[in-house]
């Protein structure tokens, strides 16, 4: 790398983690997660994540103006320094980064990705960004970066919110914590926070939720190592209030990875007996590990690897009192904390994941016993997957009764309640509880 432009390194990560994840189908968590660690400099690791982050966020956009600005495009070889030019573009509109540092530090990482003949063309797209004003497309999906099948089933979901929603979508989220009962009050843990100068908010709903409008590593959070706290989003925490577990209830989580749902059920009720399922292995692992560090992998926890739809190969014939169903969907409501979501997801993925939500909900039923509650979740905006899933499974299933929930868990939709991204700074999510008759 070129001394004289110091920052080419961060670049030239930031672009090739762009690449894997939009053009080879990686997860960008799992990326950051493998490619992160490679850099020392935390604050280094950091600019990687914003860049990444804006540039999924406002990547139609940023297409659009390239595509304005560039002769011609540049070949499938040179997918690597496309990613670097969005990223170009995120540190000086998104970011709002000195424009003499990005430009420098960005032109030179082409040479760090190999390209050394397109520094000159890097540098001089950029430059002609800080001097021209950017074309605008007026085309709601490439000006507000969505998919247009998005949108179109928004607008058809959600008539006169679709500006708000695409709006949510595109802005960082919070970071919220759940504070572990077993390790002392939310009061005393916003002591703590206060004590180590972190500002916090603590919100009426949910019961151990702390916000913190400025997300931290976890080594600075008081407590993190010993499991005095979780990082879950005010609207994934509400699921558990909503299922309203207790002590000695036999309790299946179907869906339980990465386990915060798990923790926090155990951390509300410790004498529970929790069945926790996942199908895939590695991912029940996190589930063990996040139950380990909060102190909660006793005796009364079992884990399972498991498709939860075929009972036969995991459902001992014993009846839960309680199921939460977090059901596998479209994250159309986490887009903010996922944004890569916009560009993997498929319209035609919708009709899929809806035939496994009914499937789950079929199958799951018959082991709970009469008297008993199923929560059905998701993170998702589509109603398909919510409200209209909900009322066909409670037409073929004729001991299934709704259950009502309260304001907190969002608007009324169906049988559910729905939550929007952004409204009291949660996630979009969908709930609807159903009781067993008889």
């Amino acid at each position: 790398m070129s001394r004289a432009a110091p920052g080419a390194a961060t670049r030239v990560l930031a672009a090739r983690i762009l690449a894997a994840v939009l053009w080879h189908g990686h997860s960008l968590k799992a990326e950051l997660a493998r490619q992160l660690p490679t850099l020392a400099d935390p604050r280094d690791r950091a600019l990687v994540e914003a860049i990444c982050f804006e540039v999924l966020r406002w990547r139609r956009r940023y297409e659009y103006v390239l595509s304005a600005w560039l002769p011609r495009p540049l070949p499938a070889r040179d997918r690597t320094v496309q990613a670097l030019l969005l990223a170009g573009l995120a540190q000086l509109d998104a970011l709002r980064l000195p424009a003499h540092a990005a430009l420098a530090a960005t032109a030179e990482a082409a040479r760090g990705l190999r390209r050394p003949n397109l520094v000159g063309l890097v540098n001089a797209v950029l430059r002609r960004a800080t001097r021209e004003a950017w074309p605008i497309a007026g085309a709601e999906g490439i000006d507000l970066s969505h998919p247009d099948w998005l949108i179109d089933r928004l607008r058809a979901d959600w008539p006169g919110r679709v500006a708000a929603l695409l709006d949510a979508g595109n802005r960082p989220a919070p970071m919220w914590l759940r504070v572990n009962p077993r390790h002392g009050t939310r009061a005393d843990y916003l002591a703590r926070l206060a004590q180590a100068g972190i500002e916090a908010i603590a919100p009426d709903v949910p019961a151990h939720a702390i916000r913190l409008d400025e997300p931290l590593p976890t080594a600075r959070l008081p407590g993190w190592n010993e499991g005095a706290l979780s990082i879950q989003d005010g609207a994934a925490q509400l699921a558990a209030e909503a299922l309203a577990v207790c002590d000695g209830e036999r309790v299946l989580d179907a869906c339980a990875a990465p386990g915060g749902k798990a923790a926090h059920l155990l951390e509300l009720a410790p004498g529970l007996a929790l069945t926790a399922l996942d199908v895939d292995a590695q991912r029940l692992d996190r589930v063990r590990d996040t139950l380990r560090r909060l102190g909660l992998l006793g005796g009364n926890t079992r884990l399972k690897v498991a498709d939860a739809a075929d009972t036969a190969a995991w459902w001992d014939g014993t009846p839960f009192d309680a199921i939460l169903l977090d059901a596998p969907c479209s994250a159309t409501g986490i887009i903010r904390r996922q944004p890569d979501v916009k560009w993997h997801r498929r319209e035609d993925d919708i009709a899929a994941l809806c035939t496994v939500q009914a499937r789950l909900l079929d199958a799951l039923w018959p082991t709970l016993k009469p008297g008993g509650r199923l929560l059905y979740a998701t993170c998702s905006l589509l109603r398909a997957e919510n409200a209209e899933q909900i009322a066909a499974f409670l037409a073929r299933t004729p001991d299934a009764v709704a259950q009502p929930l309260d304001a907190r868990f969002g608007h009324p939709d169906g049988a559910g309640r729905q939550r929007f991204p952004g409204e009291d700074g949660m996630d979009g999510f969908f709930y609807a509880l159903l009781r067993k008759s008889g």
